[in-house]
Order: structure tokens, then sequence, then C-alpha cells
């Protein structure tokens, strides 16, 4: 594709993983990485690749999912089902920084690819499993993707309104959190081995495995749920727009059609809003003097600010809002984002040159760092496009070689 390879910037330049995982959470982890500058190789099966990249909808016949998801990423293909491909992985795990794997628990072991047998030849690697459950526990042995993770964690069963069923998050939620969660780990156990940070390194420090479930990361999100309940038997609810603790916090429908997100749930920013809206009346009612009040009256509270709002259009009510303090917002749509300016200033979309896609747009790098920041210098690339390159440079394999290892399946 003639991509640059040696162009990657960002803190984690130098930084080499090897990601044997298989649709969104590892991917997420190593996407993440891969942003900011590490040297990711994406190891796929031979002929069949990442089921992602099955994942439509479809440009040019390619999947933009495995487009983004798979960008600056590097892909070599190898069969981990053969002896010979399993040597060859732990040739590749003796290079490598971090592995990333998203298997049922045991198969990594049936393939004599396990931590141990990984730790043998590199006992400074990190290995990041990934599965439905965890590595340990009854469920183990469950098949897991992330609607049951998303089921499981609490999450689903709070989501929605009283009337209605619990409603699914329309993105991978549990395993994009799950890849969050992967990236931030890994990063912790790099800093444990190599010695707080200490760029020299400590020459006995030893890498460790990272057990992420799908589950667990969205659970931990639901921060005091659990003690809610253990303290006073509070089993949270759907409660639809509103925030169960503090209020006002909905959605609101302006006149012009338009949603509005606000949200005004400490003392101060509630009487800022109500001054703003020209009825500091709204203060000194008693059902709405403070949070608690407020809460045991959101109802009535809601109407009245969609009573005002409804009555003014999206801009008005911004124009009228923002600047006495309101925390406001549109509810956007992709286009409504793509257009506005505060996106374009902070580089949130950006242009690339795609020989499959040619000129697109994606999601640009985030965070932003201020000394080192990441970029994205490549799409998702095509199933083992780079086999010469990383086999040459990690393990000096020739051409001849590569071609005997191709016609055997290994590759």
């Amino acid at each position: 594709m003639g991509v640059d390879l040696t162009t990657a910037q960002g803190p984690l330049v130098g930084l080499k993983v090897l990601d044997l995982s298989i649709i969104v959470a590892g991917g997420t982890a190593s996407s993440l990485l891969a942003d900011f500058g590490a040297e990711v190789v994406k190891v796929e099966r031979p002929g069949a690749g990442d089921p992602l990249r099955n994942w439509g909808p479809f440009a040019n016949g390619v999947s933009l999912w495995w487009k983004v998801h798979s960008r600056n990423k590097k892909s070599i293909t190898l069969n981990l089902g053969t002896p010979e491909g399993q040597d060859i992985l732990k040739k590749l795990a003796a290079q490598a920084d971090v592995l990333i794997e998203g298997f049922r628990p045991g198969a990594m072991e049936r393939w004599g690819l396990g931590p141990n047998d990984l730790q043998r030849v590199n006992p400074k690697l990190v290995m990041l499993r990934y599965s439905g459950f965890g590595q340990t526990g009854p469920y183990k042995d469950r098949p897991g993707f992330g609607t049951i993770a998303e089921c499981m964690s609490g999450y689903v069963g709070m989501t929605g309104f009283q009337d209605t069923p619990p409603v699914l998050p329309p993105v991978p939620l549990a395993d994009e959190i799950a890849g969050v969660f992967g990236a931030m780990a890994g990063m912790m156990a790099l800093y444990h081995r190599d010695g707080r940070g200490d760029a020299s390194g400590n020459p006995d420090a030893k890498g460790q495995v990272v057990d992420v479930s799908l589950f667990e990361p969205l659970f931990r999100l639901c921060i005091p749920h659990i003690t809610m309940f253990d303290m006073l038997g509070i089993n949270r609810e759907r409660v639809g727009n509103d925030f169960p603790d503090a209020a006002p916090r909905s959605l609101y429908k302006t006149a012009d059609n338009r949603w509005l997100g606000l949200s005004a749930t400490s003392q101060s920013t509630f009487e800022s809003l109500a001054q703003a809206m020209g009825m500091p009346e709204l203060i000194n009612r008693p059902e709405f003097k403070d949070n608690a009040a407020r809460l045991d009256n959101r109802d009535a509270l809601n109407d009245e600010l969609q009573g005002w709002l409804g009555q003014r259009d999206l801009k008005e009510t911004m124009d009228q809002l923002i600047p006495a303090g309101g925390v406001v917002g549109p509810v956007y749509d992709a286009a409504q984002i793509m257009a506005d300016p505060h996106y374009q200033a902070r580089e949130d979309i950006i242009d690339i040159d795609d020989p499959e896609l040619g000129r697109t747009k994606m999601l640009g790098i985030v965070p932003k760092f201020s000394e080192t920041p990441g970029a994205v210098e490549h799409a998702g690339p095509t199933i083992g496009e780079h086999n010469s390159h990383i086999y040459g440079s990690w393990l000096g394999f020739s051409e001849g070689e590569l071609a005997e290892l191709a016609q055997r399946g290994t590759i």
C-alpha cells in the first residue's frame, strides 16, 4: 500500500504489541495504543482474518468498522493451530512488550501458548487476556459477547423508561469500555515492570497477566449501586432520561423540534439556570428549594422546564442560557457533529487517504497530548499486508522462507 512504516509518533513509540484478539474489545485496547505510537501487529488467521472485516457497512467492499478500528496497525497472518505457527508466535512474543488475546479460557494453554509458556520465552511480557466472564469463576467457560456483559453488568437493567423494556446500547459498549480498561491496565503493568516509569528499566522486572472480562469494566462504572443496595436496599430502576440522584437532568424538546440536553444538578447551577430563564421564583418554591425536594417533585420541575424550552428554538435557548452559566447542549447526529466548529477546532474529525477507500474522514486522536501527540498514519490494513515487514524485521525471515510458510498454510 506504500504506507511509510517509520513515521509513528506519540508517547508509545518503541512499544511492541501483538494483538491476537478478534472483534472489538481487545482491538479497542490495541487501537488506543496504536493511536499513540505503539507498533501494533494484528495476528490474523490465514485466509479468514479477523471477523470484524465482515462487519458492515461496507465501502468499496471493505468494512468501515475494520478501517477505523484497525487503523495504525500492521497485519500478519499466522495459523496458531499448528505446531509451526505456535513456535513462530513464541518467537514473536519474545520480541514483544504486550500480547493481547481474546480466546475462550484455556485455548491458549491448549496450544502451548499460555502465560507460563510465553513468559518462559519472555519474562517481561505483559499479557492482556480478554474473555466474556474472565479466566476464573463458574462462568469462565461460557461463551460471552458484549451484549450479555451489558445485561449482566446491571447497566441494561436501569436503562430505558419504566413502562418500556430495558434498552441495549446501539454500540458495543461493554467491549469498548473493556478495551479502554485493558489499555489502561496494560500501561499500569508496563509502569510496574519498568521501574515506575524509569526508561532505563529494571533488569529483574517481570511482566504479568491482566485478566479482563467484558462484564466487569461496565459493572465498575455503575459506581455506587451495590453499596446503595447493601446499605439502603435501593435497587436501581429505569428512570428514562432523568438521573436518579440529582435533578434536573433530562432531554427537552425545543420549538423547532430539536432535542436539548440540560443538567443543573448542583444548587448553584440550578439557581443560575432559573435566573437565566427569567424564572427566579423557581429557586424559592418549596418543592424546588434543594436537590432532595427537586427529586421528589422531578416531574413537576421537568414540566416547568419543558414549558419554557418548548416556546423557544434551539439557537435562542442556547444563546440565552449558555452565557449565564446554563449547562445545555444539542442532541447531535453524525452530520451535525461534522458541521460543528468545536469538533473541527479540536481536530476530532480528520481526513486520511486510503488506497481502498480513497479520501475519507474518521475520528481523530483522543485525548490531546501537549508534547507527544498521537497520529493516524493509515487506516486498517489488508490481511497479511505486513507479513514481509514484520517477519523480516522481527524474526529475520527471508522472502523464500515466507513463501514456504505460506505454501504450508502456516501464514
